[in-house]
């Protein structure tokens, strides 16, 4: 039994359809279900988890291969084997703040207040710049953080850039772009290398030729 680790939401159902396309899977998960593990081929089970999760059931084993954001891979650090990028689910990690911050200005202070999702992301790009910060690890909107004035900037996931504006923010610096990236277990790598090898090529062959 192989064990793939499918993402909650839109991103899940994206790579759902080129599973189902590819033929790796025969049939799909009812959506509308409550359960969160299904047979979807002969000797193939999906488990259902929320993006978030993803690099740690692949890391721990509990699933052979996963799908997740490259965000999600790189706050988590997992130790998984990134064998694809899958080319969707696009956005960028960014630094934002308040638009009558300028990037020279926020970047040139001594200290730093931080909201973010994304601690240790955060945490890495601050201290790339050796800049001093204190880091808040925020669950909900951080964009709230640096409109009220709990934090001088926030690090988060930008899409439009909408939510942003809309409350008087702007991206003042690009960490790193996020697409959807296919990930393997290394113990799984070479346990089930040819089934592995086989689905990541038909994976990209069918990308190469959307």
């Amino acid at each position: 039994m192989i064990t793939i680790a499918l993402p909650k939401g839109r991103l899940g159902e994206d790579t759902e359809k080129i599973l189902l396309e590819t033929g790796i899977i025969s049939q799909g998960i009812e959506r509308d279900s409550r359960r969160l593990i299904f047979d979807v081929g002969e000797g193939i089970r999906a488990i259902l988890v929320r993006a978030w999760d993803v690099p740690t059931y692949v890391e721990m084993g509990t699933a052979d291969v996963g799908i997740c954001g490259k965000d999600d891979l790189m706050e988590h650090g997992a130790d998984v084997f990134e064998v694809l990028d899958l080319g969707f689910g696009g956005c960028t990690m960014a630094v934002a703040a308040s638009q009558s911050v300028s990037r020279e200005e926020l970047l040139g202070r001594h200290f730093l207040r931080v909201a973010t999702k994304y601690p240790r992301v955060a945490r890495r790009f601050f201290d790339s710049l050796s800049l001093q910060t204190e880091i808040l690890k925020l669950y909900g909107s951080v964009e709230l953080a640096a409109v009220t004035g709990l934090a001088d900037c926030i690090v988060d996931i930008v899409s439009t850039g909408a939510t942003l504006r809309e409350n008087g923010l702007h991206v003042v610096e690009r960490i790193f772009d996020s697409t959807a990236r296919w990930i393997v277990n290394r113990k799984s790598f070479y346990m089930h290398y040819d089934i592995v090898s086989h689905w990541t090529a038909m994976i990209k062959n069918y990308i190469q030729g959307a």
